[in-house]
């Protein structure tokens, strides 16, 4: 099959436009791919600038303040722990709670010396249980003033038994207390 030469311009001329329309579509969706893509930029950048670096470096230096404030708190506590903790110091302290409150102990016992972890901490610790007695009032105050006096101490339970009649005698109470002592450095 022979062409013209009119026939090859009216074909060349129609491929030409093909390539053409199929280069112009390419190109409108580069296009509009590249609005999209400017736009999402355009996004990502307020985005980022509404995160301020100078927050964060605020933030971290408020939380090191704080852990400052935590690692000198953590010192105090050790240093107010760093007593020794005898069997005899302790109840002798006991003793002169009681007599300054107007209490009578009855009997007293200590666990002996054990160590025990409090919170990250390895300290000593001497349990007591003593039975004391005295007027109401008096059993009340030696309760606070032995949470107040032993620093280190802390009343874990105090039982009271209060008589219905004056007739039957005076209150007792039932104390379990231990003592802490900082074992480290």
């Amino acid at each position: 099959m022979k062409l013209s030469k009119t026939s090859w311009l009216i074909l060349s001329i129609g491929i030409f436009i093909v390539v053409a329309a199929g280069l112009g579509l390419t190109r409108s969706q580069q296009l509009k791919e590249k609005g999209q893509l400017d736009e999402e930029l355009s996004v990502v950048e307020k985005r980022l600038s509404k995160l301020e670096v100078k927050d964060l470096r605020e933030q971290q230096e408020e939380l090191q303040g704080r852990l400052d404030e935590s690692t000198i708190q953590l010192m105090a506590a050790k240093d107010s722990l760093r007593q020794p903790v005898e069997s005899i110091d302790v109840t002798d302290e006991f003793f002169t709670v009681a007599h300054y409150c107007g209490v009578e102990v009855m009997s007293i016992s200590s666990s002996g010396i054990k160590s025990e972890k409090l919170g990250n901490i390895v300290c000593s610790m001497i349990s007591l249980n003593a039975r004391v007695t005295g007027k109401v009032s008096n059993l009340i105050t030696f309760v606070i003033k032995l949470n107040n006096d032993f620093t280190t101490g802390v009343v874990k339970s105090a039982q009271m038994s209060i008589p219905e009649t004056v007739s039957e005698g005076e209150s007792s109470a039932s104390i379990q207390m231990v003592v802490y002592a900082y074992e480290g450095d």
